[in-house]
């Protein structure tokens, strides 16, 4: 296996990751998530990717039971999560990246996957009703109560992406180092002429998903 560092930053990733999107839970019991992870990380894997909406939260809970079986020395593995869309409906509890959610909503994490912190945290999508400084500085203060070591995008605007940037170096805060856009042989718009500022001049690391377009390019379908 060949690891990669994490845009600028120093941690390095396995080539390719382990996602339990769609699968944990709804299709993976913890005994077969324990069968594949394990063989992933054999394999030299150290990167593990969920997120807080993954089967309403029980994707992190699998993974959590997981760790705790298969008993990895903790420095010898990376596990990210994501934060946007929420386990419930309240007007502060959904489709936000707002302070309130955003503190409560890793706390919630972290209790899923019983691990004293997430090595990268995602914001999931972007939120136009939120001021990016008050995302940027709330992922700052994860980050400086030890529950994230970095942080991240998904699915963000080029511009937004550099303003969040832009505003973490203001203030000598935490900036984000990564973007997880989808990316196959359909959908690569994460990665044209408008991306060229964050990748190569602001040295943004990328973390891509579904890259078999959820199954269509396997020729199952």
């Amino acid at each position: 296996m060949k690891y990669r560092h994490l845009g600028k930053s120093g941690i390095q990733l396995s080539e390719l990751s382990f996602g339990s999107w769609v699968t944990f839970h709804n299709q993976a019991d913890t005994k077969l998530a324990i069968e594949m992870m394990a063989a992933a990380y054999d394999a030299g894997v150290n990167f593990f990717d969920n997120a807080q909406v993954y089967a309403g939260g029980k994707s992190e809970e699998i993974m959590g039971e997981a760790l705790r079986k298969l008993g990895w020395r903790r420095g010898s593995y990376l596990v990210s999560t994501k934060l946007y869309w929420g386990l419930h409906e309240g007007p502060n509890e959904t489709n936000t990246l707002n302070r309130k959610f955003l503190l409560e909503g890793i706390a919630g994490s972290l209790q899923r996957l019983d691990l004293d912190y997430v090595d990268l945290l995602y914001c999931h999508r972007p939120d136009p009703t939120t001021p990016i400084e008050e995302t940027v500085w709330a992922m700052h203060n994860i980050i400086e109560r030890g529950q994230a070591l970095y942080w991240g995008t998904s699915e963000w605007e080029a511009r937004d992406i550099a303003f969040a940037i832009q505003i973490a170096d203001q203030h000598h805060l935490h900036k984000p180092v990564v973007e997880q856009p989808v990316y196959n042989l359909f959908e690569q718009h994460r990665f044209g002429p408008g991306y060229r500022e964050v990748y190569e001049d602001l040295g943004y690391g990328s973390t891509t998903f579904s890259p078999l377009a959820s199954g269509l390019l396997t020729g199952k379908y």
